[in-house]
């Protein structure tokens, strides 16, 4: 638990500074370009992060998990690198085929007719293959203060451009986008300090614990185990299908409202509404790719007493997160969305409260994710994972209030309730 815990705080401090950093790209360009401008740059940032979430994450995933399990295990190879690469490459070529193909309602629906959105778009999510490879391999190797690095590299990099724009030595929303491209090549500076340190075996930052797994591995030698494509494949499209409905979660409701209201206006809107729940995502990303490791080391150790402690803490801290952001939005909250954001729109404070709630609840989901991911049980994630999802937009579309802001906020509460309580479900049903 004490190595979970450091890992989490080295992590926050890179990962914290990172949310502040991604509010300061989106309030910048909010101030700098006009609301059809501002609007379109937050649709190109749903939909490549829609596409590399829902690709490259089951591999990020896969790697944290694997390698951590090896390592508690004492497992040699190099197996699981080898068949994380293939999947990484196949998916990133198989979006460039997809996306080549769909040029004309990409560019011309999503993007207004924008060629350079578009290009920005390919080429963004084709560069975060390498850098989400990274991610999982420095997770599973829990080199946590150079996983902090790569996600603050990346994140400044991004605002640079919006910096650029908003003094007036850049101009429009294609300088604003180009920091979309920048950022993946830019949170690669890590790897070659990752590579000194070598691959595979504990790479822990708690010194202790790697001197105990070290004891570990002189007291049983490590054996070669094959990790095979189809084992691979198998949870890698378990954890693909649970990323396509986190990324629903998080980026339908600015698409759908543009889809069934039109203008990019109001998907803006909708898209700053959400930073409610984004926002704090970015610093959860600290528990989150610290605890998968942690929890998988613990469950192959038979450590289940320590599994539940460390689920139980979180949970217990992220309920205490989000009472507070709740309480803040209830004083403060439509000031602090006017400041931040500007713009001619009303941001309602029960609606932002509203939307603090779900908050919570997905971040609850997301730990007990994590804990079923641990366990093996990626299949049976997926399975409350979809469902919820698609209860989601099913209310966007069809929940009987007028405001879509309101129908909004009013759905993703709801959803993340459900997500919850299956995901819970599925926790107190213990191991495989």
């Amino acid at each position: 638990m004490s190595s979970y815990g450091r890992g989490a705080a080295v992590l926050s401090v890179g990962i914290g500074v990172t949310g502040l950093v991604t509010y300061l790209y989106f309030s910048l360009a909010s101030h700098s370009l006009d609301e059809d401008d501002y609007g379109r740059i937050t649709l190109l940032w749903s939909a490549v992060f829609v596409v590399v979430s829902v690709l490259y994450r089951p591999v990020e995933q896969l790697l944290s998990r694997t390698i951590a399990e090896r390592s508690a295990k004492g497992l040699e190879g190099r197996d699981h690198l080898r068949v994380a690469a293939t999947i990484q490459l196949a998916l990133g070529v198989l979006f460039a085929l997809v996306a080549l193909l769909l040029r004309g309602p990409l560019q011309d629906d999503l993007f207004d007719g924008s060629a350079a959105l578009y290009w920005i778009l390919i080429v963004a999510v084709l560069a975060y293959a390498a850098s989400y490879f990274a991610r999982g391999f420095l997770a599973g190797n829990r080199q946590f203060g150079l996983y902090g690095g790569l996600v603050l590299f990346e994140s400044v990099s991004r605002c640079l451009f919006a910096v650029a724009v908003a003094v007036g030595v850049l101009s429009g929303q294609s300088a604003v986008a180009l920091g979309m491209v920048a950022a993946p090549f830019m949170s690669l500076m890590v790897v070659p300090a990752a590579l000194r340190r070598g691959i595979g075996g504990p790479r822990i930052d708690d010194p202790d614990e790697g001197r105990e797994l070290d004891a570990a591995a002189q007291a049983e030698p490590a054996k070669e185990a094959e990790f095979t494509l189809a084992h691979g494949s198998g949870f890698a499209a378990s954890v693909l299908l649970v990323m396509l409905a986190e990324q629903t979660f998080l980026n339908a409701g600015p698409l759908v409202v543009k889809a069934t209201e039109g203008g990019s206006a109001l998907a803006g809107f909708a898209f700053n509404v959400l930073l409610i729940a984004r926002a704090p995502l970015q610093l959860f990303q600290a528990v989150q790719t610290s605890i998968l490791p942690h929890l998988t080391s613990a469950q192959a150790t038979g450590e289940e007493d320590a599994f539940a402690h460390s689920v139980r803490v979180t949970l217990r801290a992220i309920a205490a997160f989000s009472a507070a952001v709740a309480l803040a939005l209830l004083a403060l909250g439509p000031w602090i969305m006017d400041v931040l954001f500007g713009g001619n729109f009303d941001y309602g404070r029960g609606g932002l409260v509203l939307v603090a709630v779900g908050m919570g609840l997905y971040l609850a989901a997301a730990t007990l994710n994590q804990a079923a991911l641990a366990r093996g049980r990626a299949q049976h994630a997926a399975a409350c994972w979809v469902p919820s999802a698609a209860a989601f937009v099913v209310a966007l579309l069809v929940l009987p209030v007028e405001d879509p802001i309101v129908r909004l906020e009013v759905a993703y509460a709801g959803s993340a309730l459900l997500l919850c309580a299956l995901l819970y479900g599925l926790y107190r049903r213990g191991g495989r």
